[in-house]
């Protein structure tokens, strides 16, 4: 007689052997409808899953992460059923779940075209309509690899073969389709009703360039149409701000097959790029940093003492001279940091020491990774490393956390989620030194009242980690800022400072990013926005018009005082439409235009018009700076 114990605490006794399906009847048809899954003592299990004995369940809906998941898994199978059904002769491989959908990679005798994933999504949809039962069975390692090699399906009996000796697999089973899965899977097919096929793409086999290629189909799936609209909706939206196609058109930087995830930044773009640096020194001297600058290519013995020769080598560009010496350009600025720290001797009253740094570091990202600003192979971070004391540890790391939150707020971010990454298994330093580091990270953001994640196992390899995660205008979430309190690299360094009883003491170092890397930065700068960057980040905040070349020399009067007044402007005098000038700068999502015809020039004052087309009317040219300046000053 199993007691089935529910999330409210409630217990149901049945004198039976019973299904998930069966619980979630007794409660109610409402539930048994809508059931798509258990959690039977913390085992995601199909609703047909039989429960012998006591047993702790949570019925799982599509209002759950677990629904969504086991909606996906579900549409990528429906997909292999939907291909196999059209084209018999294809073998299916693998279709996990990702990010908000799924995918499933096919060895197909001739590429999938854009049309045939049109063909495909109609053949699911048809097949979901048709509510076809998803059943499970379970066979021995050695009968599944049979059952599939007879299908003529020699991925899936390639993958069962790695499958230790002995053991069982599972198969899911819907219409004339079998795969191979460990599940769970909706009940059927009915259950799939949002889902679209996105783009098609190539996968080697197992990720290895010696395999086949395969074709990779991307799908989307959610629990309810709002849900896919939405989705939808989002990368249209996304397509629009993608900082790439407005980097070229607001002209702020290319990037070229030559110089590959290197960055070319126009004037404009590098003006922007100056205003991020310049605010940070701003904000940084105001909180007490000194900004310090550490060379590009340093010794390799420099990297084998911070661990990271042993531990990112392979994400680092390496050289060697004539005399064979071995240098390698910095991944990170961290060593540098620490060989600054060393030189003098450093008293317990010079800390808490915070030193910032601009630095330019370099790290191998595969060719397939990089991604116009996002994911680049020469950046830029605003790095800093604080040494202080064991008892100034845990209220730096509150300074650093407030310093950066009040700065996201500058730049239009409001909804931040921290994460707090804990010991991973590959690390350096003693398990009382990560308690200590550990402590003091989520010590500060308790005293601080912060609502954290935690992620454990999920730290660098020489301390624990807050990261600072951004949600953008259009519900994307961005990973910038980075906290890391370490102990170790100072250790490794041999680093010190005199105490106040005259004796040596080890200092404890703070890593801290804000921007993390200013070219991402920027791009996630450019999409939040759409291109339509604030005042006083604009690279370039007004342009001067002449209506026609009567008032060129006003216009250019005009333009002098604006730039004397420290505003970024431009001049344009072109022999063209006043209307053509307008819509072409409207382009440029500046925010102010000045429209300057022979009654400005009369009554010596500006025409001017807001960045969305509001005209804000005749003002003097020093309202208009006065303006401007009041834009730029709240962020200074």
């Amino acid at each position: 007689m199993p007691q089935i114990t529910l999330p409210d605490g409630s217990v149901r006794v049945f004198d039976h052997v019973v299904s998930v399906a069966d619980v979630a009847a007794s409660i109610g048809a409402g539930l048994a409808k809508a059931a798509l899954a258990g959690r039977v003592d913390g085992r995601l299990v199909d609703t047909g899953y039989s429960i012998e004995h006591d047993a702790r369940l949570a019925i799982v809906t599509d209002k759950d992460a677990d629904g969504l998941d086991v909606i996906r898994h579900s549409t990528a199978h429906l997909l292999a059923y939907a291909v196999k059904s059209l084209y018999p002769d294809v073998q299916v491989t693998i279709g996990p779940v990702i990010e908000d959908g799924f995918y499933y990679d096919f060895a197909s005798p001739r590429p999938f075209t854009p049309e045939d994933l049109q063909v495909i999504e109609r053949k699911m949809l048809e097949l979901a309509r048709q509510d076809v039962p998803v059943t499970r069975r379970v066979l021995p390692r050695d009968e599944a690899i049979g059952f599939f090699k007879g299908l003529g399906e020699h991925y899936k009996a390639e993958l069962i073969e790695a499958i230790p000796v002995g053991e069982d697999v599972s198969l899911y089973t819907e219409g004339a389709f079998t795969d191979l899965c460990r599940g769970p899977h909706v009940p059927s097919t009915g259950r799939l009703k949002h889902f679209k096929l996105m783009k098609l793409a190539g996968a080697f086999w197992r990720g290895d360039h010696r395999n086949p290629m395969l074709q990779r189909i991307y799908g989307t799936a959610w629990a309810k149409k709002e849900d896919l609209d939405a989705y939808l909706h989002r990368l249209e939206e996304a397509e629009k701000r993608d900082h790439r196609k407005l980097g070229q058109q607001l002209d702020l930087f290319h990037l070229q097959e030559n110089a590959p995830g290197s960055v070319f930044w126009h004037p404009k773009g590098w003006r922007l790029f100056q205003t991020l640096i310049q605010y940070m020194r701003e904000r940084q001297a105001r909180a007490g940093y000194v900004e310090v600058n550490t060379p590009d290519v340093m010794d390799r013995s420099l990297w084998e003492t911070s661990g990271h020769w042993a531990n990112y080598r392979q994400n680092m560009f390496i050289t060697q001279t004539e005399d064979e010496r071995v240098f390698a350009l910095k991944p990170m600025n961290c060593p540098g940091a620490m060989s600054m720290f060393a030189q003098g001797v450093k008293s317990y009253r010079d800390l808490p020491l915070r030193m910032a740094e601009f630095g330019k570091v370099h790290r191998y990202e595969p060719s397939g990774a990089l991604h116009g600003l996002m994911r680049v192979r020469h950046f830029t971070q605003d790095d800093a490393h604080i040494f202080c004391t064991l008892d100034q540890m845990e209220q730096e790391c509150r300074d650093v956390v407030a310093l950066i939150l009040d700065i996201y707020t500058d730049f239009g971010f409001d909804a931040v989620r921290i994460k707090l990454s804990t010991r991973p298994e590959n690390r350096i330093g003693s398990d009382e030194v990560w308690d200590q580091l550990e402590g003091a990270l989520s010590g500060a953001l308790n005293h601080m009242g912060m609502v954290y994640e935690l992620f454990p196992g999920e730290g660098a390899f020489y301390g624990p980690k807050l990261e600072f995660v951004l949600r953008d205008a259009i519900g994307r979430d961005w990973q910038c800022g980075t906290l890391q309190v370490d102990m170790n690299l100072p250790e490794r360094f041999d680093l010190n400072y005199v105490g106040e009883d005259n004796a040596r003491h080890r200092p404890v170092m703070l890593h801290r990013a804000m921007f993390g890397s200013l070219e991402r930065f920027i791009g996630i700068l450019i999409e939040h926005h759409a291109g339509a960057l604030p005042t006083w980040l604009s690279p370039e905040q007004v342009v001067v018009m002449s209506i026609t070349d009567q008032q060129a020399d006003y216009a250019k009067k005009i333009h002098a005082i604006l730039i004397a007044a420290g505003i970024f402007s431009s001049l344009d005098l072109r022999n063209e439409k006043i209307s053509y000038k307008i819509r072409e700068h409207s382009l440029q999502k500046l925010p102010y235009q000045v429209i300057l015809g022979d009654k400005e020039v009369t009554a010596d004052v500006v025409a001017v018009r807001a960045r969305h087309g509001e005209d804000l009317g005749q003002m003097p040219v020093d309202a208009l700076v006065t303006r401007i300046k009041t834009e730029t000053a709240l962020h200074q």
